[in-house]
């Protein structure tokens, strides 16, 4: 899988270098990784079933274990940063070199806060499933529209975005 990674890092570095100089994007991930959004998605409904805003995250290791997992927690918790990413970061309690080589899954793209904070622990692919302008379809909210891809393209190195994935089944969360 990490092979796999690497050549399609290579690749879309290429392919998207001029939309996105420091973010390579695509929209497809592995089987496999599925089961991390999904569980992403399952900490969501639990966020939602708190009182909070429906995100879950997952933070997996190069090697495919999961590092931590976090839910958004602001409303429990009493604090704006309490977010799903922000969460996980946080449980993961990175050291230098940091998460290089960690993949974020997250249920929802994370928010310009979220990306710049995975950018600093060294967070170095994000996989999401509902898109900032599909989840303000359907759940209009306050909040910045800056987009994961973007924040990520100021990071001082490469980062992969993916995303949207499942889609639907992630914005599910917030119309059920």
């Amino acid at each position: 899988m990490i092979a796999r990674r690497a050549a399609r890092r290579g690749a879309l570095a290429q392919a998207d270098a001029t939309a996105h100089p420091g973010a390579m994007i695509t929209t497809s991930i592995d089987a496999g990784e599925e089961r991390y959004l999904r569980r992403a998605v399952e900490l969501a409904r639990l966020a939602r079933e708190a009182g909070d805003r429906p995100y879950g995250a997952v933070l997996v290791g190069e090697d495919g274990r999961v590092l931590a997992e976090g839910r958004n927690a602001t409303v429990s918790d009493g604090d704006p940063t309490s977010h799903a990413e922000l969460n996980a970061v946080r449980a993961a309690r990175p050291a230098p070199p940091g998460l290089t080589g960690a993949t974020m899954y997250a249920s929802g793209e994370p928010c310009a806060m979220c990306s710049a904070a995975m950018a600093w622990a060294g967070v170095t692919r994000v996989v999401f499933g509902a898109s900032i302008p599909a989840i303000r379809a359907v759940d209009p909210s306050p909040g910045l529209t800056l987009r994961c891809a973007d924040v990520m393209a100021a990071a001082p190195y490469p980062v992969e975005v993916i995303g949207p994935v499942l889609e639907e089944e992630c914005l599910a969360v917030f119309t059920s």
